[in-house]
Formats: C-alpha cells, structure tokens, sequence
C-alpha cells in the first residue's frame, strides 16, 4: 500500500492510514465511513470554527456546511497532505467567506461566553504563558478574560493563525497547507500575532513570541 504523505514528504502515519482506509470506503458508497469520519473529526473541527467567528449557531453551521462540501468534492482529494488538513481549510476557506461577505468588523467576542470554563480559556490563550510566580500562573478569570479580549482584537489573519497553531497544535506545514500561503508567511503572522497579545496583556501574562 503507498503511505500517504504530508505536504513536506513526511509519512503521516498510521492516523492518515485509517482516513485512507473510510475514505476509500466512502468512494465505494459505504456512507457509514464518512459518518465515521464526521464523528472522529467534528467536534475539533467546531471548536476550530467557534474560535475564529465567536458564535455557536454559526460555528455549527459552517461545520456542517463543511462536511456537506468535503463530501461532494471527496473525489478530489489525492491524499498528498493529511485529510484532516484539507477538511481545516475547506472550513476555514468557508468561515473566512462568510465572514467577509457579513462584513463584520471584528470577531465576536468569546470572553462573554459562559460556556467558556476556565480550562476552555486558558487553552484559547495558545501562547500564552504565565510568569514563574505560582500566584500568576494559576491565572484567574479576570485575566482569562483579557486574554480572550486580546485575542478578539486581532484581525482575521492573526487570529486564524493562532487558532491553528496554538490550539488545534498544527505544524507550521500543516498550517501553510491550510492557509494556501508559504510556511514563511505562517511564521511572520504568528510572531506578528503573538507580538500583538504581548503588547495587549503586559503585566498580565508572559506571551512567548516564538
């Protein structure tokens, strides 16, 4: 069987094998393998999607939109970069879309979020790292909550990737792939990004720029 690759040529493993395995499955019309798929992947792929436009409603629309699209284009996918990759970038492909076609100036605030915990918050702040006094590195809700705040500040761009990198753990290939940009760029958002909440938060917590 030939493996399948990342972008970068690197086997993807045996993860990518069972994505192979329903796929193919799918294409001889089995459908309870793409219903496999949807429950192995919706749940990272929703939470992904709220963090970038901020209202759950929407965010389960454009998961569902998603896999609706990824279905009808199942054909085309070669299996040169990961399935999951090129399931993040149709979604994200369509929650950027949607986005500019509201016309929204800014994301939607997730700090007013009551379903939000604590533990939610402190992994949207990806990045960010408090300092060595162990008081700080409990990080309460007020500073949750600027956290949240700081990251809603930034632009589409920065935003998304940072949601990619710092919450979904994606490698900077991995996040190229999805974006459609070099992997230089990915970088340069995420330092830019990154250098924006460390303005923002000063005195808050530590946001590690690298």
């Amino acid at each position: 069987m030939a493996t399948v690759e990342h972008t970068n040529g690197e086997p993807s493993g045996p993860v990518a094998f069972e994505d192979a395995a329903l796929i193919a499955a799918c294409r001889k019309g089995r459908m309870e393998a793409f219903g496999s798929l949807i429950a192995k992947y919706q749940d990272r792929l929703y939470n992904a999607i709220l963090r970038i436009c901020g209202e759950r409603e929407e965010a389960a629309d454009l998961c569902q939109e998603a896999f609706v699209r990824v279905l009808q284009r199942l054909e085309t996918f070669r299996g040169q970069s990961q399935f999951y990759t090129w399931l993040f970038r149709i979604a994200v492909n369509l929650t950027l879309s949607r986005r500019r076609r509201a016309s929204r100036v800014r994301f939607t605030s997730l700090s007013n979020d009551p379903e939000l915990g604590d533990g939610q918050m402190a992994q949207a702040a990806g990045p960010l790292r408090a300092a060595a006094d162990p008081a700080r590195q409990a990080m309460d809700g007020e500073a949750h909550r600027r956290v949240l705040e700081a990251l809603d500040a930034l632009d589409d761009e920065h935003r998304v990737a940072i949601v990619l990198r710092d919450i979904e753990e994606m490698d900077y290939d991995q996040i190229a792939a999805v974006l459609a940009v070099p992997v230089g760029t990915v970088k340069s958002r995420l330092h830019r990004a990154r250098c924006m909440l460390r303005e923002k938060l000063a005195g808050i917590v530590d946001v590690k720029t690298e």
